[in-house]
């Protein structure tokens, strides 16, 4: 066993500290999931419905205290608040939901034959949660998984262990039994020793493109289903007919906003060359805007990135495109608490391309790369020159233009005229190395069960 560490980005210091448990200790933890997962899903379904949406309830009463610990844990400003707006959202609508997504097939049911398709239950479904929306990300796949019989078993990233916490905690006062929902602090090597002998039924990932590949080789030969949301390179595009000052705020939010640590944030704009100055000038303003601080002070409005190597990373990259010729917009000097660590003052860069790894690998942290396109062909060969697909934000007022163009973009998810925002009435996926499968929606409930056939002849004749 050995012991996880979170440092605060807020200042440096160890903020909390938790034992791993032995492979050994999560072998045990999962038995008891496992045997308890049968009883769970031969509960009525609308008892696991109300048994989760009690647990969400708890979780909102924990408002006050999560944000603090959200601030200590990955430097989110207090004054966003927490996550609970989108996990109220995204598990009521998939409560709401359940029942017709878990309904039966029928194709026959007369006095000959029953013919059917049910949805079952995976059984012990793991979920590796990331820290960037630690709540958010979680419950995408611990709120259908729980509501259609599965037992769940959390490992949360080590810069957020206390939502994993949280969420049991919250869970369990709300009805789950604890052995069907458990968080469990584990290291690497438990985790992938686990994957290699087929302890969870259905496994969620989210995370970057290493890690990815990891539980990959860790699963490979174990039949483990696997859900997979990996890294992004978000791209917005810009047409000459767009809402400017509208495209500059969301955008420049869908940037900025939680130090650009978004699975779906922007990471690239393509503009086109009528607007091309305009936007430009008004996304300077925008950032200049920011107040780079202490996430506890209520004037702050984006806090420390989460680690000071994801900072060294985004820094990394700045000064590459730098030395290849980008032009950095935005005067560090702008933004006095840029203190070489965690705390990163955003960036805008012009005369940018793609031969720059700012508009081709994932940034994950306050930095835009802006370059003028010609025209849709242009912009479409840059936003699928990527390895990665999750979404791709369109800005026009053509919705017919955009819908064509969109069928074409290598991605996930098509916006238009909006970013950075997970519709749960629709799949959230990716392609290419952003990975594979996809959470919400009816699709949702698709991931966390399995076809179950009936073929039934009642009568000999």
């Amino acid at each position: 066993m050995g012991t996880i560490r979170i440092t605060s980005p807020v200042d440096g210091r160890i903020y909390a500290e938790r034992e791993t448990l032995s492979l050994a200790q999560a072998q045990a933890a999962i038995g008891r999931a496992r045997a308890a997962q049968a009883p769970w899903a031969a509960r009525p379904l609308d008892e696991r419905v109300a048994a989760v949406g009690a647990g969400i309830a708890a979780l909102g009463q924990m408002t006050d205290a999560i944000v603090e610990e959200l601030a200590w844990q990955m430097g989110r400003p207090t004054r966003y608040g927490g996550e609970f707006g989108g996990v109220n959202e995204r598990a009521g609508y998939m409560a709401g939901i359940a029942a017709e997504a878990l309904a039966p097939i029928v194709v026959e049911d007369s006095a000959r034959f029953l013919r059917k398709i049910e949805r079952a239950p995976m059984g012990v479904v793991g979920v590796l949660a990331p820290w960037n929306y630690p709540y958010l990300t979680a419950i995408n796949t611990i709120v259908p998984a729980l509501i259609a019989g599965n037992s769940v078993i959390l490992k949360h990233a080590s810069q957020t262990l206390l939502a994993g916490e949280r969420l049991a905690q919250a869970l369990h006062a709300g009805g789950v039994p604890e052995d069907v929902f458990q968080n469990l602090v584990l290291d690497h090597a438990v985790t992938e020793a686990l994957l290699g002998a087929r302890a969870f039924d259905f496994l969620n990932f989210t995370g970057s493109v290493a890690g990815g590949r990891a539980i990959e080789r860790a699963a490979a030969g174990s039949f483990t289903a696997l859900g997979l949301e990996l890294g992004g390179k978000d791209p917005g595009y810009v047409m000459e007919d767009a809402d400017l000052d509208w495209a500059v705020d969301t955008l420049m939010d869908g940037a900025m906003f939680n130090a650009g640590q978004c699975c779906c944030g922007i990471e690239r704009v393509y503009v086109a060359a009528p607007l091309y100055d305009d936007f430009v000038a008004k996304s300077v303003a925008w950032v200049e805007s920011l107040k780079l601080g202490n996430p506890f002070d209520a004037q702050t409005t984006l806090g420390p990135m989460a680690h000071v190597r994801f900072a060294r990373l985004v820094r990394d990259q700045i000064a590459e495109a730098v030395e290849k010729g980008a032009t950095p917009l935005i005067d560090p000097a702008t933004f006095p608490e840029d203190d070489g660590g965690a705390y990163l003052a955003p960036q805008l860069l012009v005369n940018v391309d793609h031969a720059m790894r700012v508009m081709r690998d994932e940034s994950f942290g306050p930095v835009l790369g802006i370059m003028k396109v010609a025209d849709d062909a242009e912009a479409l060969r840059l936003m699928n020159d990527t390895p990665y697909g999750l979404t791709a934000s369109l800005w026009t007022a053509d919705p017919a233009r955009a819908e064509a163009l969109g069928r074409r973009i290598e991605t996930g998810t098509v916006f238009l005229n909006r970013a950075d925002y997970l519709d749960p009435a629709i799949c959230w996926t990716g392609c290419k190395e952003t990975g594979r499968g996809g959470s919400l929606s009816v699709l949702g409930y698709h991931a966390v069960t399995r076809p179950r056939s009936y073929h039934f002849r009642k009568v000999r004749q």
